[in-house]
Order: structure tokens, then sequence, then C-alpha cells
């Protein structure tokens, strides 16, 4: 069922009841790159892909991915800094992208036996991996020691294992921030310690140290990272090499237009959700100075560049999200369609061929907001909808807001959620109901501007 205006009753034609305007929910739409408006406006390629695959699906651009590693390989160059760029492995699996880190100059950001063989496999080296993570196992320490990996140290007692191996090991120390309740990282104390005690063991090559800090701010990141190029020069002096420090992740994505976020977080109430849903906090949509322009201030900011340029320091920085803006996106298949009314006012329920579990926001008690795109595109009527995955969770949903489609879905058509490739596709899925996981497909254009698709392979 379709609304005849934007704040009236849909079929009513009076006027609508007090604070009816306030379930109208404001639309987020996304940026789009020139790539998404391309198979958008292709009158076959999705429908063929969603036919070929029989269920959902994710799209992935490796493109897109190459040119974002270029802009922060771009912000050391104008800074004079030397930096090296790790993709953080964690935020999606995709073989395709581990790819384009290999043939575009980056590194790798890897957690585990199994994605430090799936980076080999496309090409990463091992010097050109850095393995994170706490008290990492026997199995992951010594694989990564034997192909030259840079290891995060996490503890005293890690150090000791690394050397009880008795072969050349790289590793950085990683500090623990003050008044920081996390679990990962190194007090002061127990840095100083570890810096004496990998003195000792002549197995050992102290690179630099590392930290992670959580939030989207660049000073507090050029502030610690200050800190520990302070450590690098003191280390120096005990003979360690002590020429890197990594300042880990957490690089801001913008997803939508300043204004319309800002006219979202003006208005959103709880009238605009299924269920009168709520929640307490949203990722950032609009980010002021995203990825690379975040990297270019935490180097401004207390002319960090510069020191690490006096100093002969190596800045390394392990982006996860910000190298997978604009690289992908999530299409489910309308299976079925119900109206419902609340506070006056019809809306649909969508179910879809597919599980929230594979739009991953909810792992943060949050919502995905960039509004999907309907397809096929075409004119309609405005119709408030939310859409529910196809399992028997009644908390199984991929939107809970009262998105305003431009028309009313139909079974067979496909929703398009965008720029889902940074942690929301794979991060959380499983085969529940026994369904199966929805198959990665990569797209790459053609010289005369035409799209092909085939499926992600890690031996491609």
């Amino acid at each position: 069922m379709g609304l005849t205006g934007a704040d009236t009753p849909a079929g009513t034609g009076t006027e609508p009841p007090e604070g009816y305007a306030d379930t109208v929910a404001a639309p987020v739409p996304a940026h789009r790159d020139p790539w998404e408006q391309g198979i958008l406006g292709d009158p076959r390629i999705l429908g063929d892909i969603a036919f070929a695959v029989g269920g959902p699906f994710h799209l992935m651009y490796p493109p897109r991915v190459a040119a974002n590693i270029r802009e922060f390989q771009e912000v050391f160059t104008r800074s004079g800094v030397t930096g090296a760029v790790y993709y953080g492995k964690k935020a999606n699996k995709a073989a395709c992208v581990a790819r384009a880190c290999a043939t575009a100059g980056a590194g790798i950001d890897i957690a585990s036996t199994g994605e430090l063989v799936a980076a080999l496999s496309q090409g990463v080296t091992g010097p050109e991996l850095m393995v994170t993570g706490p008290e990492k196992s026997g199995e992951l320490h010594w694989l990564a020691a034997r192909h030259g990996c840079l290891i995060a140290v996490d503890s005293l007692g890690e150090l000791e294992r690394l050397a009880a191996l008795d072969i050349p090991v790289r590793i950085l120390l990683r500090a623990l921030p003050a008044a920081s309740a996390s679990r990962f990282g190194m007090t002061d104390g127990e840095l100083d310690r570890a810096v004496a005690a990998a003195a000792e063991f002549p197995s050992i090559s102290l690179e630099g140290f590392s930290f992670h800090l959580s939030g989207y701010d660049a000073e507090p990141r050029a502030e610690l990272a200050g800190q520990l190029l302070r450590r690098c020069l003191a280390a120096r002096t005990q003979g360690h090499p002590a020429t890197t420090v990594s300042i880990g992740g957490g690089f801001g994505v913008d997803y939508v237009s300043a204004a319309d976020w800002s006219d979202f977080r003006a208005r959103v109430n709880r009238r605009w959700f299924h269920s009168g849903r709520t929640f307490e906090s949203y990722y950032p949509y609009a980010f002021p100075e995203p990825g690379p322009a975040m990297l270019a201030a935490i180097l401004h900011s207390d002319d960090l560049a510069g020191r690490l340029r006096r100093s002969g320091t190596t800045l390394a920085i392990e982006p996860g999200r910000a190298l997978l803006d604009r690289a992908g996106s999530t299409v489910f298949r309308v299976q079925g369609a119900k109206t419902r009314h609340e506070h006056g006012r019809p809306y649909r329920i969508l179910t879809v061929d597919g599980s929230s579990l594979s739009l991953s926001e909810q792992w943060f008690g949050s919502e995905y907001l960039p509004d999907p795109v309907l397809w096929p595109e075409g004119p309609g009527t405005p119709t408030p909808t939310v859409v529910g995955a196809a399992t028997c969770l009644e908390s199984d949903m991929l939107s809970w807001r009262r998105i305003p489609l431009p028309r009313p879905a139909a079974d067979g058509d496909l929703l398009v959620y965008p720029n889902t490739a940074g942690y929301q596709m794979d991060s959380n899925e499983s085969p529940f109901h026994e369904l199966p996981l929805p198959p990665k497909v990569v797209l790459s254009e053609t010289p005369d501007g035409r799209y092909r698709w085939a499926l992600d392979h890690p031996c491609r």
C-alpha cells in the first residue's frame, strides 16, 4: 500500500492526526559511486546474478579497494612520512580484497592462522603481514615467525613464548592506552620490562610499538603516537631498531550527506520504527573527515608528521572499514509483504530471502541506516517499509525503521543495501536454519564500460 502524500494517511483524504508527521521517517540515502550507479542502471545484471545464485548475495568491487589504499598512501607521500597501510582483514573475508591489497602495495593485519594462509594465497608476502590479537596460539606464532611477519606482542608472557621458538621474530609491543579498561596491551611498567627483556633474547627484533583506540577522534591518536615515538627513541638507545609506530584503525567512513544525517538525528523518534523499537546509538554515518582526511588530521596534530620525519620513524595504520568504503553492497530478494497499521498510518513489512546476520550492524546493538535501493527502480507511490528476515525469530529484522521506499515492493524485487563491505557483510553470518551463506560476487568493468561478474574464490 502506498501513500498519497508525505503527511497524509494513504487513502483517507483527511487531515493527518496530531503527531502524525512524527511517524514519517526521514530518508537516509547513501553516497553512490559510478560503479554502483552502473549496476543499478543496468536492466539485467542484478536480476541475472539473483537468478544464478538463487538467494541473497554480496557484491564486491575490488578497484574501489585499491583506490582507497592509494588515497591513504598519497596522504603519507604529501606529508613526507614513511607510512605502511595494513588492511584489517577481519572487516571482510573476501579473497578479492586481499588480492587488491597485494596489487596496491598494502599489507594485511591478521589474527589467526586461517587469515594468515588466506592472505598468503592472494599474494601478500609474510613481511607484509602484521599479526595482532591477544595471547596468540603457538601455531600462529610459529607460522608467522617462519614467514617473517611482524607480530604485535600483547603481554610479557607472549614475548617469552616467542623467544622460546628460537627463530628470528619481528615484533611490536602493544601499549595499553592510559585510563583504558581494555583487555589488550601492556601498561607502562610492563612495556619497560618487555623492552629490557627483548634485549636479552637474540632472536627477537623489537621494531616498535602499537596501540588501538576506540572512537574516531584524530587528536588522541596523534597524542598517543607521539608518546610511543618517544618510546622508540628510548628503545634505540638500548640497541633496538624501534623504527615503527602503529596506530591501529578507527578511520571513519562517510556513508551519507551531512544534511540528511543532521535531519535524521534531529527528528528521529520511536514512531519511525516497527514495534516502537529504539536504539541507544548509531554509527556516525556522516563523517566530516573520513578515512584519508582523518589520517591527514592525525599527522598534522602536534606536528606528528614532522616528528616522524626527523626521527626516521614509519607510521603504520590498520584500517578495515575505511579501505572497504563503497567497495560492496548486499542484495536480498523480496519473498512477500503484508500491511500493518500503527499511529493511524499503514506501513508494509517485507520478508526477504536472508537473515540480518548478513547485515551485521545489530552486533553493536544498533541498525544499519543507509537506505536500501529498491530494484528495479521506477515510479510509484512512496511507501514506508520495514524489512524482516526469512527466519522464525521475531527479532530478526534487517531494517526496523520504516524506510520510505519510492514504491511498494513486489515479490521478486531486489533490495540493495549500499556500502556494506566494511563489517556489515559476513562478520556475523551463520547458516541459521541451514540456509546457505550468501556468496560474494566480484564485479569487473570491461573496456567498453560493461560489467561482468564471477564468484569470489580463494584460489582465483
